[in-house]
């Protein structure tokens, strides 16, 4: 019996010095890779943690190509935190239109506000600090802690994830608790096997997940570290990270009403506390079956029968996973001013404190949610060439 216990105990000790070897072993091939791979990225260019921080929010969810002439634009127009933290709400819902999430870019200009309120304008250095500003996560800290100030602390983003579930052959779903504990534990780790590079080492196990190890086609014949990855050895690439089963994409359909008079456009600001809280869009509302009737619905949600509403334009988008379809009339009240003073509010789905006459030009300086853009782009069009 003391036999087998012994021979357990030793086992696990063999196990945990081989893990160490791999990570000490993985460390010095990733900073290789990367210091001949990495992307040269605007944000990469400095140590600013602003910078890097305006760079990080931007990424969630978003490609890099994406990101990047947004990153260039917003740190033009506001290229450091007090002018962020001053910065109106429709030039800051504006310098973000098109990258979704918009609770991000709010968020964005609390902190910053935050900030220069209890740090004296000055991004807080400390771990603890950083977490605690509005839209930062782990993840957000642990990337800016580590790449601007080069400090030992994890990080684990979707890249991250991708990365150490393949290398280490980690089978259990990553978004389950424990698993999810034990990636950063195993991210923890790799960090701390370079203390004078944490940046770089964080920064490579991000690349590769973008560049490399990829979610489809991954390009394993090119990865620096395939000797030493567990799923590109025992051929379960494919395989993992294990995330459990996709969510069914969901269909919704919206009725939109592009209302002109006189050259301009009836538009309303979606009121806080919703879906694209502060946007501006065009009267609509959500077609709950088959079948309706676009006069009908224009004079529920306008307050006016429209003479004469056509078919104006078909918007497709998607948000998150859902799979939208948007369905434009036009109505032209001509110089019909009776009718322009009973339109006073709009009741769709989201009725909203804020509406106005608009021109293209005028619509062009406001934030508008991605279909109602494509909607307002397709309304100057018309005026233009009509």
């Amino acid at each position: 019996m003391n036999r087998i216990k012994n021979q357990k105990v030793s086992g696990r000790k063999n196990n945990s010095r081989n893990s160490a070897s791999k990570k000490s072993r993985l460390v010095p091939i990733l900073l290789d890779w990367f210091s001949k791979n990495a992307r040269d990225l605007p944000w990469r260019r400095t140590r600013d943690p602003y910078a890097i921080w305006v760079s990080e929010i931007m990424l969630q969810q978003t490609q890099v190509k994406t990101v990047v002439p947004y990153w260039k634009r917003w740190m033009r127009e506001l290229p450091s935190i007090k002018p962020a933290a001053d910065a109106s709400p429709d030039k800051i819902h504006k310098l973000w239109e098109g990258l979704g999430y918009y609770t991000r870019a709010r968020n964005l200009q609390k902190a910053a506000q935050q900030i220069m309120a209890g740090h004296g304008g000055r991004f807080p250095q400390n771990f603890d600090d950083v977490l605690a500003l509005p839209g930062i996560g782990r993840y957000t800290a642990g990337a800016i802690c580590s790449i601007a100030f080069n400090q030992p602390v994890p990080i684990l983003d979707g890249n991250v994830i991708r990365v150490l579930t393949r290398i280490f052959g980690i089978g259990e779903n990553p978004r389950e608790k424990k698993t999810n504990a034990k990636l950063w534990r195993l991210a923890e780790e790799l960090v701390k096997h370079s203390p004078l590079s944490c940046s770089h080492l964080n920064q490579s196990l991000m690349e590769l997940g973008a560049l490399v190890c990829t979610p489809r086609q991954p390009k394993c014949p090119d990865c620096p570290v395939k000797n030493l990855c567990v799923a590109f050895g025992k051929n379960r690439v494919e395989q993992l990270p294990n995330l459990g089963k996709r969510k069914a994409a969901t269909a919704r359909r919206f009725a939109a009403f592009a209302v002109e008079r006189n050259g301009r456009f009836l538009v309303r600001q979606r009121p806080a506390g919703v879906v694209n809280a502060h946007l501006w869009e065009f009267p609509n509302v959500e077609i709950l079956n088959g079948k309706f009737n676009p006069k009908f619905m224009a004079k529920s949600i306008l307050g006016v029968t429209a003479p004469d509403i056509k078919p104006f334009c078909t918007v497709k988008h998607s948000i998150t996973r859902y799979r939208i379809t948007l369905e434009a009339f036009h109505a032209n009240l001509g110089g019909n001013g009776s009718a322009k003073s009973k339109i006073l509010r709009t009741r769709g789905a989201c009725p909203s404190g804020t509406e106005t006459w608009l021109t293209p030009g005028q619509m062009r300086r406001l934030a508008f949610s991605a279909a109602h853009k494509k909607l307002a782009s397709f309304a100057a069009s018309r005026i233009l060439s009509g």
